[in-house]
């Protein structure tokens, strides 16, 4: 009873000081205050200072879209959060915004600005041009060891700082990994943050992409900051054999009997270095992996100290090129695998739609682009082919020889369009091959 007296007076001090106008109830970025009732940013607070462009991607919590300061026409990305969508994106948000300003690393995707409407969150951010390290290998013509490391290493420093702030990222994965500029591919950056935490002996509950849990997370035991150098541990694998470490080919993926399988592989720590796929790979990358994915948490070893493997620091990893073995199980596995994030990035002018058609991997130009044709797209089959960019339709070429080609194949990546599509965007009514 008393505890509950003094909870009632603390409440009415704070209220009256609120009120009273002694303590500024107005936070930078406005999205961390604590809302009941107090003021909020109105849409107009976004747009008069941003021009917001379509919608490009629509992700688990969030929307995608790009946006211009109208003042130095700087092009920043921004995560819209609606709040009508639930208390878990509510609470990804804000966990986002208050992570995101407190954070500040070369190899992070670093906060400008947010707002809280009465239905949305806008998170402002830096804008990575230079593509998924996925897609930077497949364009390679030499791949190597070294240039593994050289990612892994950047991961490693941007976790190593997230974890000295007491920081669990707990959803590290090869999709969240970016270059942060087209023009010069040695910078990576890391993005993603709504699902983080700090680390305070509590942390229960699982979360993440099921190939990249750490066992301590599938058996539902308190979890810290060694499950992101167990998901590192998944991406160093990945990134050397084309591979996923733990995988089920028996049943149809994420369904509930394949996840079990897999779950069950990762509790008992169950990897192979598979032949042919690691017979070239050097014995350093295969300790770092081992050291990485070991089972005990306690055992398992830092992000600071796997800076100082020989992999990473050391003369350990080889120059001999992996392009073709790694590119051709990336191909096989992301194509049939659920893991990719089949989305858009910004490239050039254009807005590229990462995900394959009918063998083709369209892109679009943004003057051109409908949020429609993104929905549908992004939830078609994969399949592994040619890679076309449309100019301006119908016309397309392909990045390769450049030549032009015949419109026909046009209408195969608008096969896929809902009903009612072509009334609701007649410009597109030519390309209807129904």
């Amino acid at each position: 009873m008393t505890l509950v007296l003094l909870r009632l007076i603390a409440v009415c001090i704070c209220v009256r000081l609120f009120s009273s106008g002694q303590v500024d109830a107005v936070m930078p970025f406005g999205c961390l205050a604590l809302r009941d009732g107090r003021s909020y940013n109105s849409l107009s607070d976004v747009t008069d200072k941003y021009e917001i462009g379509q919608v490009l991607k629509a992700k688990e919590f969030c929307e995608l879209c790009l946006v211009k300061e109208r003042q130095t026409d700087k092009v920043y990305v921004c995560k819209k959060f609606l709040k009508k969508d639930g208390r878990k994106v509510r609470k990804a948000a804000k966990n986002e915004i208050m992570i995101l300003k407190m954070v500040k690393h070369p190899n992070i995707l670093q906060l400008i600005d947010a707002f809280e409407t009465r239905k949305e969150f806008f998170i402002i951010q830096e804008l990575a041009t230079g593509g998924d390290v996925f897609d930077w290998i497949l364009d390679q013509g030499n791949y190597t060891e070294r240039d593994a490391a050289n990612v892994i290493r950047q991961v490693l420093e941007a976790v190593a700082y997230l974890h000295s702030l007491n920081i669990v990222h707990r959803n590290l994965k090869l999709e969240n990994l970016m270059y942060y500029r087209e023009s010069n591919h040695n910078k990576v950056v890391l993005r993603d943050f709504y699902l983080s935490r700090f680390e305070n002996g509590s942390i229960t509950e699982p979360c993440g992409t099921p190939e990249y849990l750490a066992p301590e997370v599938v058996a539902r035991h308190r979890y810290g900051r060694p499950v992101d150098c167990w998901a590192v541990g998944v991406i160093v694998y990945i990134l050397l054999s084309g591979n996923p470490p733990f995988y089920d080919e028996t049943e149809e993926e994420n369904t509930d009997m394949h996840n079990r399988i897999i779950f069950c592989r990762i509790v008992a720590g169950e990897f192979e270095f598979d032949s042919p796929y690691w017979d070239e790979i050097s014995p350093a990358a295969k300790e770092l992996v081992c050291r990485l994915m070991e089972v005990d948490p306690m055992l398992r070893i830092t992000a600071q100290d796997a800076l100082s493997h020989g992999w990473i620091a050391g003369n350990g990893a080889l120059e001999k090129n992996l392009k073709e073995g790694v590119c051709a199980q990336f191909e096989k596995n992301f194509a049939k695998a659920k893991w990719r994030v089949r989305g858009i990035y910004t490239h050039r002018s254009h807005v590229q739609l990462c995900t394959i058609i009918h063998g083709y991997c369209v892109s679009w130009p943004a003057l051109i682009l409908q949020a429609e044709i993104i929905q549908e797209i992004c939830s078609s089959s994969l399949i592994v082919g040619k890679t076309l960019t449309v100019l301006k339709p119908p016309c397309i070429c392909t990045p390769v020889t450049n030549k032009f080609i015949t419109a026909q194949l046009v209408p195969c990546a608008f096969s896929h369009m809902p009903s009612g599509f072509y009334s609701q965007c007649p410009q597109y009514s030519s390309l209807n091959s129904s």
